[in-house]
C-alpha cells in the first residue's frame, strides 16, 4: 500500500511539471478578432464595382486603391491584393473573418475563381487559394507570372518552438470536384485528384552574400496537409517542429522537404531588392534560426491549381515552448 502511495503522490507532483514545461505564446492577431476592411473601386471598364478585400490588424477601414502594407505591426499578410494590369484595378479576396459558433471571430480561407472581363481588351479567369502567412504582399500586382516574387516571406526570429498549434475546421468538396489549373491565360484545366488544405511553420538560418543572394539552411519543420472534411471544430491541434535533416524519419512526406530552387520564397535583401531565398541544405539539430515561416492555405501550395469551393478555416494560432 505504501509502494503504491509513494508512486501515485510521485505521479502527482510530475504533472504540474510537465504542465509548465510547456508554454505556448500566441501568435500576435493569430486570434483573428481584428481586421481591416478595404473599399477597393475598381476600374470602370470591369464594372466599376467597390471590392471589400480583407487584412489582419487592427480594426480599421481604408478606402481607395491605396497598395497595402501591414498595420499596427500585424505579422500577418494574406493572398488579398490588389492588382493593376493594363491600366485596370481588379481586387482578389479569398480571405475573410468569420464568426465561430461559440462566439469570437476566426479566419476562412477557401479557393475561388476570380473572374476579370473587359470587352476587347481582357478576359481571364484565375483561380485563387485562399492564403495567410508571415510576412508581406507587395503590391500592387501587375502581373500573375512568378506569384512568390510578390510576397516576402517569413518574420525575423531566433527561437526553437516544439510545436504550432491551432484551432480549425475543414470543408472538402466531393471527390468527383477534381482540381483545376488557371492562371489568367490559355485555358482552364480539369485535372484529377482533389487538392489538400495546408498549415506548416519552417525555421530557417538565412545568410547573404556580396552580391545580395539569400540563402538559408533549414533548421526546423513542421508541415501536415488535410484532405479530409471536419464535422466541427478540431481545437488545439499541433503540428510539431522537428529538427535538423529529417529526410530518414518514418514520419517525413516529400512536400516536407527542402524547399525547390525554382520555386524559392523570396525577401527583402540588405539593399531593399526582393530576391529569392534558396534553400541549400539541412542545419545542424541544434542549429538557432533567424526567420520564421507560418503559414495556411486551402491548398497545397502550387499556384493557379486547386479545388474550388475547398474551405478552411483557422483560429488561435500559437507556439508552442
Amino acid at each position: 500500500m505504501i509502494r503504491k502511495y509513494l508512486i501515485s503522490l510521485t505521479i502527482a507532483m510530475l504533472i504540474p511539471s510537465a504542465m509548465e514545461a510547456q508554454k505556448t505564446e500566441r501568435i500576435k492577431y493569430g486570434d483573428f478578432e481584428n481586421w481591416v476592411t478595404r473599399n477597393i473601386p475598381e476600374s470602370r471598364i470591369i464594372g466599376g464595382n467597390t471590392k471589400q478585400l480583407f487584412e489582419i490588424a487592427p480594426n480599421a477601414t481604408i478606402d481607395g486603391a491605396r497598395p497595402y502594407s501591414n498595420q499596427g505591426g500585424s505579422p500577418w499578410a494574406t493572398s488579398n491584393v490588389m492588382a493593376k494590369v493594363c491600366g485596370i484595378t481588379k481586387g482578389s479576396n479569398a480571405v475573410f473573418p468569420d464568426k465561430r459558433e461559440t462566439g469570437g471571430r476566426c479566419c476562412k480561407l477557401t479557393t475561388m475563381m476570380e473572374h476579370c472581363k473587359a470587352l476587347g481588351i481582357i478576359n481571364v479567369d484565375v483561380l485563387v487559394a485562399g492564403s495567410i502567412f508571415l510576412g508581406e504582399f507587395i503590391e500592387p500586382v501587375k502581373s500573375t507570372s512568378e506569384p512568390y516574387s510578390k510576397m516576402e516571406m517569413g518574420i525575423p526570429f531566433t527561437r526553437r518552438p516544439k510545436a504550432l498549434s491551432f484551432d480549425y475546421k475543414l470543408h472538402m468538396p466531393p471527390a468527383t470536384a477534381g482540381r483545376i489549373y488557371s492562371s489568367g491565360f490559355g485555358k482552364k484545366k480539369q485535372l484529377k485528384g482533389n487538392d489538400a488544405a495546408e498549415v506548416y511553420i519552417i525555421l530557417q538560418r538565412r545568410w547573404e552574400d556580396a552580391e545580395g543572394n539569400l540563402y538559408a539552411k533549414r533548421v526546423g519543420t513542421g508541415r501536415e496537409r488535410f484532405s479530409k472534411g471536419t464535422s466541427g471544430w478540431v481545437n488545439n491541434h499541433r503540428i510539431p517542429v522537428h529538427y535538423g535533416d529529417i529526410t530518414g524519419k518514418s514520419f517525413y512526406k516529400p512536400y516536407m522537404g527542402l524547399i525547390p530552387r525554382d520555386k524559392s520564397y523570396y525577401a527583402r535583401n540588405s539593399k531593399g531588392k526582393m530576391v529569392p531565398v534558396q534553400e541549400v541544405g539541412w542545419d545542424t539539430p541544434d542549429a538557432t534560426p533567424t526567420h520564421l515561416l507560418v503559414m495556411a492555405s486551402a491548398g497545397s501550395g502550387t499556384a493557379y491549381i486547386g479545388t474550388l469551393d475547398l474551405t478552411l478555416w483557422v483560429d488561435n494560432f500559437a507556439l508552442v515552448y
